[in-house]
């Protein structure tokens, strides 16, 4: 028993259930937020489902500014641009609203505002978070709009440093949202490629941590009971956007998948990462086309478990039977096999595939993986994506 040695923390009240943005008010009320800002992105911004919530704001009388200069892949522009509107404003707190990229942006403004060092010197590196004064992070409310990246009960952001073309991952425990709306009618209105994409990412998740090496069976618990719910509910929601049940289920998995993964990533992350960085792609969508080829990459190490996943959702024939599925549910998905159905007109000569697999190596999500991922690994399995070799 002297290996099974762990440390576990779990996630932030949530409140789930359909037309539960109501209580917006009285969220703000209990978390001690006077002026909240809302941090949204710029798409969302001018849709119905933005105008309804702040109505919600305005009716109880809650003085607000919105902020919405938010990239798909946030820069630290963004985050430089946002917390000056934050200071401005002499806000007290944010309301992050949105998918991954406006939530994580959100949580760093809350975080950023009050700090005196660079957002890069909080890097999720070793006790870096320390370096920062917690008593200078407001309170976050995080709701959720797309059900994927699951940040709406995650301690960090990920946020892209323009120079370098790098993601990089900024941690603090006081990231963590005191409170989170979780109402599945706010995710109606996706779009067919959202929903598809969002979902492939709450599952990438979801196998990853449940892949990742170490002890932790509340995460691998949480993880595959994730799995299930994205097999059974994704191509519903897919197929109609309008079923709340399937919906819910798949916001449920969202959080799971990002309550699990503090167990671990793998190699699914750390190739999306700089493809995204480099070429501004959809991460939940960009994760959809490596999934197979490292899933194959990984069989050695973890074949046994997924066996055990593939009889837990009723998919039969073990680990071939579970790699079939995830190519079914991608077609189905319309998820491009390849990088190139992706990327369009992408080629990729050998300095460019050797600097994303340098890139991938060395991200945060590498040390996950249950097979070392070395650089001539990470060129294969980017050659493989390239080709759609399995």
């Amino acid at each position: 028993m002297t290996k099974l040695v762990s440390k576990w923390n779990y996630p932030t009240t949530v409140r789930f259930g359909a037309g539960r943005i109501k209580e917006l008010p009285e969220v703000l009320e209990a978390t001690g937020i006077k002026r909240p800002l809302f941090v949204t992105d710029p798409g969302l911004a001018k849709l119905p489902v933005v105008a309804s919530t702040l109505k919600i704001l305005d009716a109880a009388k809650v003085p607000y500014g919105v902020f919405s200069d938010v990239k798909p892949n946030p820069v630290e522009s963004n985050l430089t641009a946002g917390i000056e509107v934050f200071k401005k404003g002499k806000h007290d707190g944010v309301i992050a609203f949105g998918g991954g990229s406006a939530l994580d942006l959100g949580k760093l403004i809350a975080f950023q505002a009050g700090q005196s060092r660079p957002v890069w010197e909080f890097e999720d590196i070793g006790d870096w978070w320390t370096r920062a004064d917690a008593s200078q992070i407001v309170p976050i409310i995080a709701v959720p709009t797309t059900a994927g990246t699951g940040s709406e009960v995650g301690r960090a952001g990920v946020i892209t440093h323009e120079a370098s073309h790098t993601k990089k991952v900024i941690f603090h425990p006081k990231m963590l949202p005191q409170i989170v709306i979780a109402d599945p009618e706010l995710t109606v209105g996706m779009p067919p490629f959202i929903t598809a994409g969002t979902g492939m990412d709450a599952l990438a998740h979801c196998l990853e941590a449940y892949c990742a090496p170490g002890y932790h069976p509340m995460a691998d618990g949480i993880a595959v009971e994730g799995v299930r719910l994205v097999f059974e509910n994704l191509p519903k929601a897919y197929a109609n956007g309008k079923d709340l049940v399937a919906r819910a289920h798949m916001m449920s998995a969202a959080a799971m998948g990002a309550t699990a993964f503090q167990k671990g990533l793998g190699a699914i992350h750390s190739l999306s990462h700089p493809i995204g960085a480099l070429y501004d792609t959809h991460h939940g969508m960009t994760n959809a086309v490596f999934m197979p080829y490292v899933l194959a990459f990984n069989r050695d190490a973890v074949e046994d478990k997924i066996v055990r996943l593939a009889a837990y959702c009723g998919i039969r024939g073990g680990f071939d039977g579970f790699a079939k599925a995830i190519l079914k549910l991608r077609k189905e998905l319309k998820v491009p096999h390849t990088l190139p159905g992706l990327i369009k007109g992408l080629e990729m000569d050998k300095k460019r595939a050797g600097l994303i697999a340098d890139m991938a190596v060395v991200d945060p999500t590498a040390g996950g993986n249950p097979v070392k991922l070395t650089k001539k690994a990470a060129q294969a399995l980017l050659q493989n994506a390239m080709e759609g070799a399995l």
